[in-house]
């Protein structure tokens, strides 16, 4: 079994390997989509942006991970997730996350209010009703 780890950024600042990740073969980068999904955890780190970008061309088989990101408890997380991802996809792919959605922009959890991950919500639902 091969080593999919060899693939991955090993830190924030390892933009050589995020360009590597752009020539794999696409059965590898989507084995190790879970791993690059948390690098979504802070935006902030300068590759999180260019790993957003990537996984955007596998939507369908990101959105499952992003999915579960949505169900823990690390807001922040959620945030940029939703700003940098599914923000980012087309409509239909944005309606599977509709009941996602939906709960955090009506009914936010304390942490979801403090980092304004309801507003976000409601801003893409928004976008979703306009079409």
């Amino acid at each position: 079994m091969e080593d999919f780890g060899i693939y991955l950024p090993r830190d924030k600042h390892d933009f050589e390997r995020v360009n590597q990740l752009r020539n794999l073969d696409d059965s590898i980068l989507i084995a190790i989509i879970p791993n690059l999904v948390e690098w979504l955890q802070d935006i902030n780190w300068p590759i999180s942006s260019e790993v957003a970008k990537l996984l955007l061309k596998h939507p369908e088989e990101t959105i499952p991970h992003i999915k579960d990101v949505l169900i823990t408890n690390d807001d922040i997380w959620k945030e940029w997730s939703l700003r940098y991802f599914v923000k980012e996809l087309p409509i239909h792919l944005i309606q599977e996350f509709k009941t996602d959605l939906i709960r955090i922009a009506n009914t936010p959890t304390k942490g979801e209010l403090l980092e304004e991950v309801n507003e976000t919500a409601l801003m893409i639902l928004d976008t979703i009703n306009k079409e």
